[in-house]
């Protein structure tokens, strides 16, 4: 069949929206209308660059995203979970339940999602969408209309769902509430700084919230993304770290934040070092952001500040856990009326403006862009 996607043809470039073929569903997978994606930062890291390709052994053309949403169309043979008419959020790390990391309740490390950025499907051989005959990279590839996935790489949610809304559920909301409610920790009474406002930023202050800590502090250049994170549960907010941190040592006789979640587009040496100043002895840095793979940053850390007051640096893909699990989770909270997601999906675009919808998120006009089919 034919299906219009947003490929990308070399890097640096721009996202460019052209006529593809899309294979059927093999063994175990299934045919996806797509009808949300979310406008994630690491696609915009593959557009500039910093995520080479070389680095993964993933090929050009490559067709975008990994935050999306649809309707099963089409099962392939042995598909046991899905069926025709199903809604469903993509998994960017498919949860096999076999592996060492699937077997230990941390889905989100599943050694199936090694062959994922490579751009084939998960046998690591097969591409189903090609560019005039030549093979399309697609990870999971939601920029496009239509879309071939494995079933783990899926999962099934409510059909009364907005799905212009819940999409974002599948990246962004799962790892930022992750990071603050799994990775940081966050506590009752405590002190949460969060860095970086986008659509992960936000819910890391949502799920910091909801943990019960009593001081959420907000960073952000952007005074539009300050104002709206004192609406989705921030207790105050400041447009650098040396404000919020001075704040956060004024609220603990000196101490300093029980955790920093990094959560900006693009993560350097010195932001580590900032949000490690301002915790606390014993406390966390998280680190959710994505840097560049040229490995060429540096952080430099008070080593004896390391040991001797125990801090910790910790490192959060997919907000850690389950995401399986904690997407449908996340989804209740919704449903319940306790987790803010239309507030989030800040603009709508078209996939012939995908462009613009990166220009307005690098131009911080953004919380989430989402492209609807």
């Amino acid at each position: 069949m034919k299906t219009n996607a947003a490929l990308l043809f070399q890097q640096p470039g721009r996202w460019e929206v052209t006529e593809v073929d899309l294979d059927g569903p093999g063994e175990g997978e299934v045919l996806v209308e797509m009808v949300a994606t979310g406008l994630c930062h690491s696609d915009e890291h593959m557009a500039n660059g910093a995520s080479d390709f070389n680095v993964f052994g993933g090929i050009t053309p490559w067709c975008g995203g990994h935050e999306g949403a649809g309707v099963v169309r089409e099962v392939g043979r042995g598909v046991r979970n899905l069926k025709v008419g199903d809604s469903v959020l993509t998994v960017f790390i498919p949860s096999c339940g076999r592996c060492r990391w699937c077997a230990e309740g941390k889905q989100n490390l599943c050694d199936s999602g090694a062959n994922v950025m490579s751009g084939a499907q998960l046998d690591g051989v097969t591409y189903p969408m090609q560019y005039q005959g030549k093979p399309v990279g697609t990870g999971i590839g939601t920029f496009s209309e239509w879309q071939v996935y494995d079933e783990t790489s899926l999962v099934k949610i409510d059909s009364s769902l907005p799905l212009d809304v819940v999409c974002i559920v599948a990246c962004a909301v799962t790892t930022g509430w992750g990071s603050a409610v799994n990775a940081a920790n966050a506590q009752p009474g405590g002190t949460v700084i969060v860095m970086g406002c986008g659509g992960v930023g936000m819910s890391a202050v949502q799920g910091a919230s909801h943990a019960g800590a009593t001081h959420v502090i907000a960073v952000d250049p952007v005074a539009f993304k300050r104002d709206t994170a004192l609406t989705l549960g921030a207790t105050a907010a400041f447009a650098d770290m040396d404000q919020a941190t001075e704040y956060a040592k004024s609220l603990t006789h000196g101490q300093g934040a029980d955790a920093t979640v990094i959560t900006v587009g693009n993560v350097h040496g010195e932001r580590v070092e900032e949000a490690f100043r301002s915790i606390r002895k014993a406390g966390t840095v998280v680190v959710t952001a994505q840097g560049s793979l040229a490995g060429d940053d540096v952080v430099r850390l008070n080593l004896t500040e390391l040991g001797m007051y125990q801090k910790r640096i910790q490192g959060v893909i997919y907000g850690t856990g389950s995401p399986r699990r904690s997407m449908q989770r996340l989804i209740d909270l919704y449903q319940a009326g306790t987790l803010k997601l239309d507030e989030m999906v800040t603009t709508r675009y078209a996939l012939k403006d995908i462009n613009q919808g990166y220009q307005d998120m690098l131009d911080g006009k953004n919380i989430r862009g989402v492209v609807t089919f």
